[in-house]
């Protein structure tokens, strides 16, 4: 099987992709990223608005509630939406 042939909506990839958004103070924005990077790459932080203090994080179904549980025991406040 060629990886052009793979479509994303295939059953074996059907259940890959977490994406979670969430809101916490811009100034703790980078130390999430540090942590989620720091993790062994459990997931990816993407900003989508700075000023307001949105981020996506994108993860596996299978790591997603690893990554949950170590989000939640960091000293800093965030809003899962």
């Amino acid at each position: 099987m060629n990886f052009n042939d793979i479509e994303p909506s295939s059953p074996p990839f059907l259940d890959l992709d977490v994406v979670v958004k969430a809101r916490l103070e811009r100034v703790e924005m980078q130390m999430l990223d540090k942590l989620v990077e720091g993790l062994g790459h459990l997931g990816i932080v993407t900003t989508t608005d700075r000023a307001l203090g949105e981020v996506m994080i994108q993860t596996t179904k299978q790591c997603w509630p690893d990554l949950k549980k170590a989000i939640e025991q960091m000293p800093f406040e965030i809003e899962f939406i």
